[in-house]
């Protein structure tokens, strides 16, 4: 499961959600630095080859759990995931299958402590709330931002992300003793609905984010294959991570950083 990265190291307990058609991860704790969240939907066949859920809420289960634990387990190349109850205790099962170096077969047995959530706690997970994007731009490939924040996050806890409609980005920090710009043209504007008010192109709308929270992001960049940032002018910053080809996704990932207010 190479999406692992992209929660990795985000929060201690994450929530997921099985239903027939998708698996969900979601990380919306606003006590991890910066208030980054993530809220991903996978499809089940691009996880699994083999896959069957049952519950009395209309086959849905949700559950919270260790993102260490889980994560660690993850790791394994083939792994047999049943939810099962042990000593009164509800655990996520994990039948691990491996290889030794000497080319024998072997299975490690793994359960990971889960809290099942009731339906009135499920119904109180909501999707931050945020105004219409000012601009959508796609990304460059996730991989060659990352080396430049990385050099950018001893500088500067903030980073300031601009972008336009007519395919410019930008990546800025600001302090005392340094400015430094970085800057992408000719990246591309997803199509949108014509709107009787369109503002000039070229007007730059920017957001200025936690470094931290914007480089945790990039390590998303294992999973993906198009990234579409749009900006809420001042607000907040929504990334979405598509897993596979942009017409045929096997999913998305979709961040929620939000803006920070400094004071002058």
């Amino acid at each position: 499961m190479r999406f692992r990265a992209s929660i990795e190291n985000l929060q201690k307990k994450c929530i997921i959600k099985f239903s027939e058609d998708v698996m969900c991860i979601i990380c919306n704790s606003e006590a991890n630095e910066g208030g980054i969240q993530v809220w991903s939907q996978i499809k089940v066949d691009s996880l699994f080859t083999s896959y069957r859920i049952q519950s009395n809420a209309s086959n849905i289960i949700t559950m919270a759990l260790s993102s260490e634990a889980l994560l660690a387990t993850l790791k394994s190349a083939s792994t047999l995931l049943q939810l099962a109850k042990k000593n009164d205790q509800a655990v996520l099962s994990f039948e691990i299958s491996g290889m030794t170096r000497q080319g024998r077969k072997v299975r490690v047995a793994h359960d990971v402590r889960i809290e099942v959530m009731k339906p009135a706690d499920v119904a109180n997970l909501k999707e931050p709330m945020c105004p219409e994007p000012d601009v959508h731009i796609i990304l460059p490939p996730l991989q060659k931002i990352r080396p430049i924040v990385e050099r950018l996050r001893p500088m500067s806890d903030f980073l300031a992300v601009r972008a336009n409609s007519n395919g410019r980005l930008q990546l800025s920090i600001r302090t005392d003793t340094v400015n430094v710009d970085t800057e992408w043209k000719n990246c591309k504007n997803p199509n949108k609905d014509p709107e009787p008010d369109l503002p000039d192109p070229d007007e730059l709308f920017s957001v200025l984010v936690s470094t931290k929270s914007f480089f945790k992001f990039l390590n998303s960049h294992v999973v993906s294959t198009t990234t579409i940032a749009c900006i809420c002018q001042n607000h907040c910053m929504i990334l979405y991570v598509y897993v596979g080809d942009l017409a045929d996704a096997g999913g998305v990932l979709t961040f929620y950083i939000p803006g920070q207010l400094i004071d002058e």
